[in-house]
């Protein structure tokens, strides 16, 4: 039985004339693969402009906006103009096959290392280590420091405007710099910049206020302007959905033209509010005026999944790790043709579907539980070369070395 699928229709953004051709949208996916100076690599082309003829739009991974904001190797920069060149390759990749091209910009802040930073100090809104774990305390950025960051962005937005691309997404999100200024736990501040909810609002909304600026000055055709944003998190102190709320409710005075919730269940609820009745998303969907839609990622996978949220008032849905394991999903629900998505993948097509080597040792490794591989063939990271078989009812075995070779050929796709 053909359904005729709601989210497959147009939408027109209420403050720009953009037009995508669905309600799908490649999430930001981060392939660690760009050259060491952060440029753009052939692979990072190839694999983009596999994902170009289905979703609506393509959100292409953070991109730092100045050396201490790079997170990790392999990581895009837009720090520079000699990366336009490279930037604009990216965005004629995505727009080859008919989806708009939106690059998200961030500063990792202490989500880093003084490796990755060649032996600087990582930075935050204070000296406040992550709290999970063993990690570097980073240094408190000075005002002057934290006033030309917002100016990085800015000139990040411009490259942005001037390699091709449709538009640029603010990663407030997934425990990066913006959200680092945002939170009760990270942010320690008594200055301007931090102590009162309001002044832990102000960077976010300063870093926003001066991309909006550089849009109306830079942009000669519709750029469109999003925010990504975590709802919570688990610490205490930390952010709360109210915290989160009473942000959005000063964020949508500016400019913006969506916001991007990032969350781990796209219908979960408050996971601080133990007695929460309604979905994170109907928080925002209340709240949010009509001019500002609501595009939600986590673990969106079944066509059926994405026409639920847009009955619940959402309207995009951002998909990551369906379009890892299949570039053709939004292809494959227009022809009806459902039973061929596929939502495992087999080691041996990861080539096959132009993963990276980077990513696809992510996935193997730290992500795998996170990740449907169809083998229960892992390796090591820290010891690459040793591959082992596992089954769920044995102890981890290491195959006899003679096997060794063939087996990693068929692991690693050569």
């Amino acid at each position: 039985m053909q359904i005729n699928y709601d989210f497959l229709d147009p939408y027109t953004f209420k403050n720009k004339p953009i037009t995508v051709r669905n309600h799908v949208v490649m999430a930001p996916t981060t392939l660690k693969s760009s050259l060491e100076d952060g440029s753009v690599s052939d692979n990072e082309l190839k694999y983009y402009q596999m994902r170009s003829n289905g979703p609506g739009m393509i959100i292409v991974e953070a991109a730092y906006v100045n050396e201490l904001g790079k997170g990790w190797e392999g990581g895009l920069s837009a720090a520079d103009d000699d990366k336009i060149v490279g930037l604009s390759r990216l965005a004629s990749a995505i727009h080859s096959g008919g989806a708009k091209a939106i690059l998200q910009l961030f500063a990792a802040g202490r989500q880093s290392s003084q490796t990755i930073l060649r032996g600087e100090q990582i930075v935050s809104a204070s000296a406040q280590p992550y709290p999970h774990g063993s990690h570097e305390t980073p240094r408190e950025l000075k005002h002057e420091e934290i006033s030309q960051t917002i100016e990085d962005f800015a000139a990040a937005t411009k490259r942005a405007i001037l390699a091709g691309f449709d538009g640029v997404e603010l990663h407030g999100a997934n425990l990066y710099l913006l959200q680092q200024f945002f939170s009760p736990e990270s942010n320690r501040r008594q200055d301007i910049w931090g102590g009162t909810l309001e002044k832990r609002m102000r960077f976010g909304l300063a870093v926003t206020a001066k991309v909006a600026d550089t849009i109306d000055k830079y942009a000669k055709r519709p750029f469109l302007l999003g925010y990504r944003q975590s709802p919570e998190e688990s610490t205490t102190p930390g952010i709360t959905l109210a915290d989160s709320l009473a942000f959005v409710e000063r964020l949508v005075s500016l400019p913006i033209d969506y916001l991007h919730l990032s969350l781990k269940d796209a219908f979960q609820k408050p996971f601080r509010d133990a007695k929460a009745i309604k979905q994170v998303t109907t928080h925002y969907t209340e709240v949010l005026p009509d001019n500002v839609p609501l595009m939600v990622a986590g673990l969106i996978k079944q066509p059926m999944q994405v026409e639920s949220l847009l009955d619940e008032g959402v309207t995009f849905a951002a998909m990551g790790r369906a379009l890892i394991a299949d570039p053709n999903w939004v292809q494959k629900v227009k022809l009806n043709d459902e039973k061929s998505i596929r939502y495992a993948v087999s080691p041996a097509d990861f080539d096959l579907l132009g993963v990276p080597q980077p990513l696809k040792k992510w996935l193997l490794t730290r992500f795998k539980n996170g990740f449907p591989v169809t083998t229960d063939i892992e390796f090591d990271p820290k010891t690459p070369w040793k591959y082992y078989k596992s089954a769920p009812t044995q102890p981890r075995q290491q195959i006899d070395p003679t096997k060794l070779m063939t087996l990693k050929k068929r692991v690693d796709g050569n």
